[in-house]
């Protein structure tokens, strides 16, 4: 099932094409019109004309998450402020927000795109879609929206938390897809155990999940909690919001919407590209935007290149689940470790709950890592032979699979926070 069919399953040939009459369009008016890149493309002597080829994109600058809060708010604008129609921001938490804005062509190239999205995971007009995203400043959650109706379908504007009146919603009005973090969703199926409420109640059929990485585990147990068909989609603020790739039903990697953007995966350290199927950091050049496009876009998002053909039929280049980010990687004693390798160990081991958080400390030179696993009140409340059993077999798991040596500590159910946006995994305490 397309969207659009003659976009989504042209021929390589025609998607290189496309992608550089489109880069040389849009190089040409950020030179014109954005004094940032003007200055950025002088410095590196290279212009738009030098721009003859696909792999001539590798002589132009990064653009990164400082240069955009460094032109805060309308910095890099490329079009007067009397045809932006709509702005968003991301939350600001970590310092200067970063700004974007868009066009009312722009508002129409998103909707698309995230139509693309919505119809690969499944949902159609005879859907009903409630988004559990918070609304706001927030891309996700307007994205989501407007994509689902340019499909056609009934959307409901729940917006984040209320997890109980999510969940009466969810019963009243017959919601057959749910739209949030897989964190809230995972959330959302507890609550509904804990309550008592059958499956078979509600008519959910989908679910579209973005906005932080997550296992196959996970996957898994969401499904099992919430009896649906669970994909994934990923998309970020400073290039478009949702609708850079998502998964089909074959969900063998996310679908890139190449005809809009050009992807690059390269090492976060060196900036050189990595081998084919190898995973660096993925870097964005936006072919289509028109209010603020991002030329080289560094994602800080870690993740790798699929080769071969998907059953589906669509022909764009294919990316794994993202991994984490190069700036949330943990180095332990000199191995890189991300959260979803963890819980990817964790979810395979009987006992425990799906909730989990790092905490890292420094002792002296030594980095320490301890990982608090929520387990069954059968066991938390066992004899201490049976704990010590448990908190054995996960630190072996997790030396034998990451090559890391973890503290582990168990706690009783709900002892960790629950989240209604994204999860906090990590509790990095070297940083404060």
């Amino acid at each position: 099932m397309y969207w659009e069919p003659d976009s989504e399953c042209m021929h390589r040939e025609e998607i290189e094409q496309l992608q550089l009459e489109r880069l040389q369009a849009t190089l040409n008016r950020v030179y014109g019109r954005v004094p940032f890149y003007r200055k950025k493309f002088d410095e590196m002597g290279v212009g738009p004309e030098d721009v003859g080829s696909l792999a001539d994109l590798a002589r132009l600058p990064f653009t990164t998450k400082d240069d955009l809060r460094d032109n805060y708010p309308y910095g890099l604008f490329a079009v007067p402020m009397r045809e932006v129609v709509r702005i968003h921001a991301s939350s600001g938490t970590t310092g200067i927000p970063t700004v974007v804005g868009y066009t009312r062509n722009d508002i129409r190239t998103w909707s698309n795109l995230v139509a693309r999205i919505i119809t690969m995971g499944g949902a159609t007009k005879d859907d009903v879609i409630q988004i559990a995203f918070g609304y706001g400043l927030f891309t996700g959650a307007f994205g989501l929206h407007y994509g689902a109706e340019r499909v056609g379908a009934s959307v409901i504007p729940a917006s984040s938390g209320n997890t109980a009146r999510q969940i009466k919603i969810m019963q009243d009005f017959k919601t057959t897809a749910l739209v949030s973090t897989p964190s809230y969703a995972l959330l959302i199926g507890e609550t509904i155990r804990e309550m008592g409420i059958p499956l078979s109640s509600l008519s959910l059929k989908w679910g579209l999940f973005g906005a932080e990485p997550w296992s196959d585990a996970m996957r898994q147990e969401i499904e099992d909690r919430l009896g649906i068909v669970a994909t994934d989609n990923y998309g970020l603020s400073e290039v478009i919001g949702p609708g850079v790739s998502g998964e089909c039903l074959e969900r063998k990697g996310l679908h890139i919407n190449e005809d809009h953007f050009i992807v690059e995966v390269v090492d976060p350290e060196t900036l050189t590209p990595v081998p084919p199927g190898e995973v660096g950091e993925l870097v964005l050049t936006a072919l289509s935007k028109e209010a603020f496009p991002m030329i080289r876009y560094r994602t800080r998002d870690l993740t790798r290149l699929l080769s071969g053909e998907c059953p589906c039929g669509r022909t764009g280049r294919r990316m794994s689940r993202v991994f984490g980010r190069s700036d949330d990687m943990l180095i332990i004693r000199g191995v890189n470790v991300f959260p979803s390798q963890v819980e990817t160990v964790l979810f395979e081991i009987e006992g425990t709950e799906p909730h989990y958080q790092i905490v890292v400390d420094r002792k002296g030179a030594m980095d320490e890592a301890t990982v608090l696993v929520e387990v069954s009140e059968s066991i938390f409340f066992d004899q201490m032979r049976r704990q010590k059993e448990m908190i054995e077999r996960i630190q072996k798991r997790l030396a034998q699979d990451l090559g890391v040596t973890f503290e582990v500590k168990l706690v009783g159910k709900k002892a960790l926070e629950r989240f209604e946006g994204k999860a906090r995994r990590v509790v990095d305490n070297r940083k404060l």
